[in-house]
């Protein structure tokens, strides 16, 4: 491993491959704060410069754009709630909020130490325990991956407020249903286009997430009552403060573990090909959230800055993670793996347990470029912190309009269909809606990304058993995984009647 290394030094450390890695840190970062593009957009217009390079450097190249737009996608997030890619949709929850509340700058900056933490700490996982983590994620059925998104929706009890269990699970199989618009991929069927040829190719992501997220927060600005010149004034003074980028000694004992914690996570989902960053990220802001406990839980989603840093940490370790399907066993884990594999395959490289024997100067300078790759990204995104957060400082009047029109122009850029758009204003009314019914979004959300996932996982599953459902309790590993699930979502819900009943104890002990 120590040869691997060193081949995997001089080849990072070489001059002309660190421009490509400073470069493509730069592109991604940018196109990552742009609403409506992310990852799979900035890899896909890396390809024609990538394919004229060597294939070191042009990979290199690609994953410094890769985990560069992981990177910068939290920062349209955080100032403007608008997450146009589906890893940052949960570092909008607390990193909006506490950019409302004249923390931007803080906020941005916790994001940005915990998205270097979690890709450098990924990226000592993915060099120590990379061919043995291949063997693992071969033993996963599709059983389990039907079990491991059952498990990524009981993360639902994580944006569930107190008493609002029952929305948070009605959002989430809401966002089910939305996900089977289209039709079947494994029969051809049409399901619920009501005759449209627009929804035959079902729903788009990022038309959902523009719409529930960015629109409905526009669309709420507007409706909000008129607020006196006082309140308006403090408001705007909000907004122009970027706060204060020191993070305090406390505040580093706090985000520690949970970076510890969602860095590991993030890795372990990450390396689960088709789990990715997005199921990473949920599944690391609910575990904090529940080992947050009764206090301090009851501030996510209201700025919490663990809640920030969770979700920020695993979706660059799970980006991390995902490079060790790709290049050790030929699988691409997500649709921007699935990019780096053909261009892998169009350099003439096959990926697989031999890449790293046949092939060492391209294994080893990926991973050790994802370490320098991490250190250039925090160097360049701490002192632009001031400059991006003045985004917040143009008035409403100016800034509701930009983001109206760079959330419809994002989402129409990518179909070039104005049926998207029509469809994206009926979601956005809906969301308002929903939202001044006091109904959580984010659920709905998790349940249309895990949706897809989890029915093509359940067919196959049924489909190798011969439609007998028995595989749930036959496979220990599933069964172990849906335990897990079970006492997720229902410990939550009896947890405040447990609290009850010893009040109501202690208060018949005081009393006798």
């Amino acid at each position: 491993m120590l040869d691997g290394i060193m081949i995997g030094l001089s080849t990072a450390l070489n001059p002309y491959n660190l421009v490509f890695v400073v470069c493509g840190c730069l592109v991604g970062t940018f196109i990552g704060m742009l609403p409506g593009l992310g990852p799979m957009s900035a890899i896909a217009l890396m390809i024609p410069i990538a394919a004229s390079l060597d294939p070191s450097a042009g990979i290199i190249l690609m994953a410094a754009v890769y985990y560069g737009a992981i990177f910068g996608g939290s920062t349209s997030s955080i100032l403007i709630n608008a997450p146009g890619v589906a890893s940052t949709v949960a570092t909008s929850f607390d990193g909006y909020p506490m950019a409302k509340q004249g923390k931007a700058g803080k906020a941005l900056a916790v994001a940005a130490y915990s998205s270097f933490s979690g890709g450098v700490i990924g990226a000592i996982l993915l060099l120590i325990a990379a061919p043995f983590l291949a063997k693992v994620s071969l033993s996963f059925h599709s059983t389990d991956y039907f079990a491991l998104m059952v498990l990524g929706l009981t993360a639902v009890a994580a944006f569930a407020g107190q008493g609002n269990m029952l929305k948070a699970m009605l959002m989430t199989v809401v966002g089910l249903m939305l996900s089977t618009v289209g039709t079947d991929q494994t029969q051809g069927i049409q399901r619920f286009t009501l005759g449209m040829i627009d929804l035959l190719d079902g729903i788009s992501f990022l038309l959902l997430v523009m719409a529930t997220f960015a629109l409905s927060e526009a669309l709420m600005a507007i409706l909000r009552p008129k607020a006196s010149d006082e309140d308006r004034k403090k408001e705007q003074e909000a907004h122009n403060n970027l706060g204060s980028m020191k993070v305090s000694k406390e505040e580093v004992k706090e985000i520690a573990p949970v970076i510890g914690r969602s860095s590991i996570l993030g890795f372990l989902v990450g390396v689960l090909p088709g789990a990715g960053a997005t199921i990473a990220s949920f599944l690391a802001y609910g575990t904090e959230q529940r080992l947050a406990g009764p206090t301090k839980g009851k501030l996510f989603g209201k700025g919490s800055i663990r809640g920030l840093s969770a979700p920020e940490t695993a979706n660059n370790a799970a980006a991390t993670g995902s490079f060790v399907p790709l290049l050790t066993l030929g699988i691409p884990g997500s649709g921007t793996t699935a990019i780096m594999l053909g261009a892998l395959i169009g350099y003439g490289i096959q990926p697989g347990p031999r890449l790293y024997i046949d092939q060492p100067a391209v294994f080893w300078s990926v991973i050790v470029s994802m370490w320098i790759g991490n250190i250039i990204l925090l160097v360049l995104n701490l002192p632009l912190i001031p400059y991006i957060a003045k985004i917040l400082a143009i008035p409403a009047r100016f800034l509701l309009p930009l983001i109206l029109f760079f959330s419809l122009i994002g989402v129409y850029f990518v179909s070039f269909n104005t049926f998207d758009i029509q469809l994206m204003i009926v979601f956005a009314v809906a969301a308002v809606t929903l939202r001044l019914l006091d109904f959580p979004l984010a659920p709905m959300i998790l349940g249309f990304i895990l949706g897809g996932m989890m029915e093509e996982n359940l067919r196959r599953a049924l489909l190798i058993n011969n439609d007998s459902w028995s595989f749930l309790w036959e496979r220990e590993l599933t069964l172990a995984i849906l335990t897990i699930a079970a006492l997720t979502l229902v410990v939550p819900m009896l947890l405040p009647l447990y609290q009850k009943w010893r009040r109501t104890a202690d208060r018949a002990g005081e009393g006798g």
